[in-house]
């Protein structure tokens, strides 16, 4: 018996439609195995391509690892100061001595050059040596290792 429904242009009997969808599962269960034969295919015809693409990629992400372990900067150690401070504030006031003077000369003591004293302290090159220069005139010195030596006979550095 036929049981169309009142807005449908063509009707199918129910048979009919279970028959449609046997066909179009049977024909979607042959598309994939024809696929899978072409993969298989695919895959014999080209085992060095393959292989050789996976040890590419396997490359590439080891390089790109130790690429990155390598270039990344190791965390600045952290300066801790204990016990009094480097400098004694009486005699510094004393000299006229600045605190960015007092800085550049606790840079000078640790053997830095003016390039790197102007890095650790955010300034210009030129900077540094303007304070430098003052520095030494307030010391009555003219080289940095002079400049050491008396500010430790003035007493303005304390000796560990």
């Amino acid at each position: 018996m036929r049981k169309c429904h009142a807005n449908a242009t063509i009707c199918f009997p129910d048979r009919m439609k279970i028959t449609y969808i046997l066909y179009g599962i049977g024909l979607g269960l042959l598309l994939i195995v024809l696929k899978l034969i072409e993969y298989q295919f695919l895959v014999r015809m080209h085992t060095f391509e393959i292989y050789g693409a996976l040890i590419a990629a396997l490359f590439l992400g080891v390089g790109l690892w130790a690429g990155l372990q390598l270039t990344q900067k190791a965390p600045a150690p952290s300066v801790i100061v204990q016990g009094p401070p480097p400098f004694d504030a009486d005699k510094v006031k004393a000299l006229g001595i600045t605190q960015r003077e007092q800085e550049v000369l606790e840079l000078i003591t640790q053997g830095l050059s003016n390039q790197e004293i102007a890095d650790r302290l955010f300034v210009s090159l030129n900077t540094v040596k303007t304070h430098s220069a003052r520095l030494f005139e307030k010391l009555d010195v003219n080289s940095r290792t002079k400049a050491i030596h008396r500010a430790k006979e003035l007493g303005v550095i304390r000796v560990n």
